[in-house]
């Protein structure tokens, strides 16, 4: 049986949103996530302004709406005045899970100091796994991946090492990655055996 994850991706941006600038964040999440997911799956982008009452509505409607397994944010997620990402997530959510923005802090600081100053969240809502990323390409994919050493071993654990069991759990669609970028876990008894 092939499931098809559906992944919402939204760039919370002013200045991207009006145009101003080109949206960044939405193709880096695309390139990310195509080269580390083994298994169907398609998104739905939205590129919308740092509005708290737009974004709470954007999350709701990719979950209950569209229905998505997983909801990746981008932006808005710093001490900033108009950063209101994390307030607007925690919002619509049912349940906290804040080991994900403990492990995207921990990893970001082994690059800079401003790390702490990241404010970004995560939540269940219904089925859906929704998650706060950082705003710059390249600390999105050090966070969703990791820090490795020199033969590939993973020294710091991305955060999405354990976004397809969380999914798993709250009965979502069946998310399988390449081992090369980042290797799901999952206990024994919840691996599904190879078609």
């Amino acid at each position: 049986m092939s499931e098809t994850a559906i992944i919402g991706l939204v760039s919370i941006s002013d200045r991207a949103s009006e145009g101003v600038y080109q949206d960044k964040g939405i193709p880096a999440l695309q390139d990310w996530l195509g080269s580390a997911l083994a298994s169907p799956w398609r998104a739905e982008t939205r590129l919308i302004p740092d509005e708290r009452a737009q974004i709470e509505a954007t999350l709701i409607e990719l979950c209950d709406g569209v229905g998505c397994d997983l909801v990746l944010t981008t932006g808005g997620t710093g001490p900033a005045l108009r950063d209101v990402t994390p307030e607007a997530t925690l919002a619509v959510g049912h349940k906290e899970m804040p080991g994900f923005g403990e492990q995207m802090r921990q990893v970001s600081l082994a690059f800079v100091p401003t790390a702490i100053l990241s404010r970004q969240v995560a939540v269940i809502r219904g089925k859906t796994l929704i998650i706060n990323l950082p705003g710059q390409p390249k600390a999105i994919a050090e966070t969703l991946e990791g820090l490795k050493d020199g033969e590939g071993r993973p020294t710091v654990h991305g955060i999405f090492a354990a976004v397809p069991y969380c999914i798993d759990l709250i009965g979502g669609a069946y998310i399988e990655t390449h081992d090369a970028v980042i290797k799901a876990f999952r206990p024994k008894s919840a691996i599904r055996p190879k078609a």
